[in-house]
């Protein structure tokens, strides 16, 4: 527990100073910064040598986190997010209070309620969301574990996560659902 509390702390010092991680989620490896910090997340853009049209994933604690950051959450999505048996990120209409650099060309956001121990921490300590997206270059395959990150990501970054990276199972990308004005959904990826 001690070495979590440790490299929970770093990393937060790192992101308060504008700086990019690489850290694990509940899903894949994650490049990241704080959502706030519209430099942070250029150079997040950067890094993957990613078109900045392409929107990235933000990782909050808890709904009234999803609330803070989509004007009109639909009636009927805490009972979703109970519901859910995986890691599920929701596509919602309405961002709001973010730099224009995380919201997609379209007004949306991405947004997925992180139940992995370390992220969850992370980001009620630093109390905002993280950006995330895959630890590849663009269009490169999205690494199962962290032995499969490739070196060049890893020089990117400012600050490597030392938590769970010697875990070796295999982990897979979230599913996304979008999720209407009139409140229906449609799945983008199982």
């Amino acid at each position: 527990m001690k070495d979590l509390v440790r490299e929970i702390q770093a990393a937060e010092e790192e992101l308060l100073m504008g700086n990019v991680i690489l850290y694990p989620t509940d899903t894949v490896w994650g490049i990241g910064c704080d959502a706030q910090e519209a430099k942070a997340v250029k150079k997040v853009f950067k890094i993957k040598e990613r078109d900045p049209s392409k929107s990235m994933i933000i990782l909050v604690a808890d709904i009234d986190m999803v609330k803070h950051y989509v004007k009109d959450v639909p009636e009927g999505f805490e009972k979703m997010l109970e519901e859910q048996d995986r890691p599920t990120t929701y596509i919602f209409e309405g961002a709001q209070h973010l730099p224009e650099e995380v919201i997609a060309p379209d007004g949306t956001i991405a947004i997925r309620v992180v139940k992995d121990e370390f992220c969850h921490k992370l980001i009620r300590q630093l109390d905002r969301p993280l950006i995330s997206t895959s630890a590849n270059l663009s269009g490169g395959k999205s690494p199962a574990k962290f032995a499969d990150i490739d070196e060049e990501v890893k020089k990117r970054v400012d600050h490597i996560v030392r938590w769970r990276q010697d875990e070796d199972t295999e982990a897979t990308p979230s599913r996304i659902i979008k999720i209407k004005a009139n409140g229906k959904t449609e799945t983008i990826r199982e």
